[in-house]
């Protein structure tokens, strides 16, 4: 008989998942039920009502999708793109090149808007291809995981609303941890992950649909191409109907709702200011050991910090020190900037002071054991934290 696995304890600061609050994982240990019990039926209208506190939207088709946070861009693209329509992609990283592969896939003509990795989309580029191609959809990321950017949208769905276009909006790693207003900025449809700032496990995707966006569902020629990912067939689903469409994961909605009303009871503002506070005390650490950050600092996400790895210091060696010693685990770059970032992240539960100290104090013990001589930033991080208390 083999002996019972047992998941180590980690202090997650990569870009996901981020670590759970006690409270969610006791939810999520309560017994199963089925997906069209009555109390479960209940638990859905309250996490549609906390999504839609989340979101900031009075969006009616506001839901979680049974899958990870792709399923929530692949969800959204095959129900609002259909063969040949046109569609504007603003790409500032490797999320906004996974919304250019996505869109291609289900038969959309692509117009790209790009930026250099590390730099906020320019509005009035993308402004400039909505006018011109007249598309059906204009799509980018709010929150670029692959390089710790914050992308200003509410111009670019003002001009995509202007032209008849829908706006679509990745917001994985900025919901529940920076501010997203749905409603307020014109955004007609947005998917996300709960695993980041949400503070959930990975394994579902809230998605929210406009009026607009539900119209075009409607209206479409060809049938959605993926019954699982339907948002007609969804929304019976959590809508008024309950029409069964599948067999939902009951445990990880357990664990959702209990972070949605911890979520509530925070305080959305609060919220924020935390991951903000945070955020800008490990900001100040790494700039006083002497590294150099990665993001436009006017653009920068407080949920994920992308610091550039010293010239000679090899990206794995590190990352797997500060693992297998510390139980800390940071993420390496993407597509052009693997080998050349490390992203730090402070997400939900993960996003406190201590783990802020923590991390700068491993990632400085385990440099200065490869012969890496940079100075301490604890104090320097500790002055932050106690300026914005």
């Amino acid at each position: 008989m083999p002996d019972t696995w047992i998941s180590p304890e980690r202090v997650l600061m990569g870009p996901g998942p981020s670590n759970i609050h006690p409270r969610v994982l006791r939810a999520m240990a309560q017994q199963t039920i089925g997906h069209l019990d009555p109390h479960f039926l209940v638990l859905m209208d309250r996490v549609g009502e906390g999504l839609r506190h989340l979101f900031q939207t009075r969006n009616p088709v506001t839901l979680a999708i049974s899958g990870t946070g792709m399923s929530g861009m692949e969800a959204c693209l095959v129900n609002l793109v259909e063969p040949g329509d046109r569609v504007v992609v603003g790409v500032h990283g490797y999320f906004g090149e996974r919304l250019v592969d996505l869109a291609a896939r289900v038969g959309g003509e692509v117009t790209r808007v790009e930026v250099e990795w590390g730099r906020a989309l320019d509005p009035a580029a993308l402004i400039d291809a909505v006018r011109r191609v007249r598309p059906a959809l204009v799509a980018c990321v709010h929150a670029e995981t692959s390089t710790g950017v914050l992308q200003p949208v509410e111009e670019i769905a003002a001009a995509a609303r202007e032209a008849g276009a829908l706006m679509l909006l990745d917001t994985v790693t900025s919901l529940g941890g920076v501010e997203v207003r749905i409603d307020d900025w014109g955004v007609d449809a947005a998917y996300s992950g709960t695993q980041k700032c949400v503070g959930c496990p990975s394994g579902l995707a809230p998605v929210t649909f406009s009026e607009r966006a539900m119209e075009r569902v409607r209206r479409r020629s060809t049938r959605v191409p993926s019954f699982y990912f339907d948002l007609a067939l969804l929304s019976q689903y959590w809508g008024t109907e309950r029409i069964y469409h599948h067999t939902a994961p009951a445990n990880m909605l357990f664990g959702l709702n209990e972070a949605l009303d911890m979520i509530a009871a925070e305080g959305l503002e609060v919220r924020y200011a935390r991951h903000q506070r945070n955020a800008r005390a490990l900001r100040a650490g790494l700039q006083a050991m002497g590294l150099r950050l990665f993001a436009d600092e006017a653009y920068w996400l407080p949920s994920l910090t992308t610091v550039c790895i010293p010239e000679g210091v090899n990206d794995l060696p590190v990352r797997q020190a500060l693992l297998r010693d510390w139980n800390l685990e940071i993420g390496g770059g993407l597509g052009p900037v693997r080998g050349r970032v490390w992203r730090i992240g402070l997400m939900g539960h993960t996003s406190s002071p201590a783990n802020v100290l923590y991390a700068l104090h491993g990632l400085h013990s385990v440099l200065a054991g490869l012969g890496v001589s940079l100075p301490d930033g604890l104090a320097a991080a500790a002055q932050a934290l106690e300026a914005s208390a």
